[in-house]
C-alpha cells in the first residue's frame, strides 16, 4: 500500500482559556491515502475547523503526531510550514478569497508569484488550471464579473496551480445555490478521480453524503468513519 498523504496518531489540541482550557480534538486517529475525496463533517463546535487547520499547517497541535507525505511535521519551523502550504497543500474557502481588481488569470498565477515561478509558466500553468474547470472563456474578467459558481471554479484553479498533493476545501459549497453546489462536488470528485487528495469540511450532512468518505467528528473526536468502497488496511 502507497505511503499516506496524511497520517495522524492521538492527535490533540488544547487552546488556553482560563485555568482550565478548551480540548478542541482529544485523540485523532486518521489515514488519508492518495486520491481519497474525503469529507470531515459535524456540527459548530466539533472540532472540525481546527482539525483542517492543523491538516493545513496553520496551526500546531498540542500533543500527537502528524505526517504529511510521509514527514513529520512536528519538525518544521514556520519557515518550513510555509513552503509546505506553497508546495503541497491548495487552500479552497467557502468565501472565496479572490482579488477583486484581478481578473481570473491573475488571480490563478498568484501562488505562483511566491513561489517564485517565471512568467512564461505562471501563464501556461494558470491557463491549464483555469481550462480544467472549464473557465477558458472568462480569463480576462474580474470576480465581479462571476457567477458564485464560477468564482468557486476560480478559487479551485487557483488551489490546483503548484500541483499541490491535497486540496482542503473549507465549506466550499456553503455560499451557493444546491445546483452549483453540486456542480462543484462533481469536479472535486472528477479531481480525485485525476489523482488529487480532497478533504472537504462541511457541516451539511446532504453535502457529505455525496463523498465516498465520510469522517464524523463530536466533542473532539471521529466517532464514525464510512465508506461507499472500504480500503483494505
Amino acid at each position: 500500500m502507497d505511503t499516506p498523504v496524511i497520517e495522524t496518531t492521538a492527535l490533540r489540541k488544547r487552546y488556553a482559556s482560563g485555568e482550565a482550557g478548551v480540548d478542541a480534538l482529544r485523540g485523532i486517529d486518521l489515514v488519508v491515502r492518495s486520491g481519497e475525496f474525503v469529507a470531515i463533517m459535524g456540527p459548530s463546535g466539533s472540532g472540525k475547523s481546527t482539525l483542517l487547520s492543523i491538516l493545513g499547517c496553520l496551526e500546531r497541535p498540542t500533543e500527537g503526531s502528524y505526517r504529511l507525505t510521509g514527514e513529520e511535521v512536528g519538525g518544521f519551523d514556520e519557515r518550513k510550514a510555509a513552503r509546505v502550504r506553497r508546495e503541497r497543500i491548495g487552500f479552497v474557502f467557502q468565501s472565496f478569497n479572490l482579488l477583486p481588481k484581478f481578473n481570473v488569470l491573475q488571480n490563478v498565477e498568484l501562488p505562483m508569484v511566491y513561489s517564485g515561478v517565471s512568467a512564461s509558466e505562471r501563464r501556461q500553468r494558470a491557463l491549464e488550471a483555469i481550462e480544467r474547470v472549464e473557465l477558458q472563456n472568462r480569463v480576462k474578467n474580474t470576480p465581479l464579473q462571476l457567477s458564485g459558481g464560477q468564482m468557486q471554479r476560480v478559487a479551485i484553479a487557483r488551489a490546483l496551480v503548484n500541483k499541490p498533493k491535497i486540496i482542503f476545501a473549507d465549506e466550499p459549497t456553503g455560499n451557493l445555490d444546491s445546483k452549483t453546489g453540486a456542480n462543484i462536488l462533481q469536479l472535486f470528485r472528477e479531481l480525485s478521480q485525476q489523482g488529487s487528495t480532497i478533504v472537504l469540511v462541511t457541516h451539511d450532512n446532504k453535502i457529505a453524503e455525496q463523498t465516498p468518505r465520510r469522517i464524523r467528528i463530536a466533542d473532539g473526536l471521529i466517532v464514525d468513519d464510512a465508506r461507499d468502497n472500504p480500503v483494505p488496511a
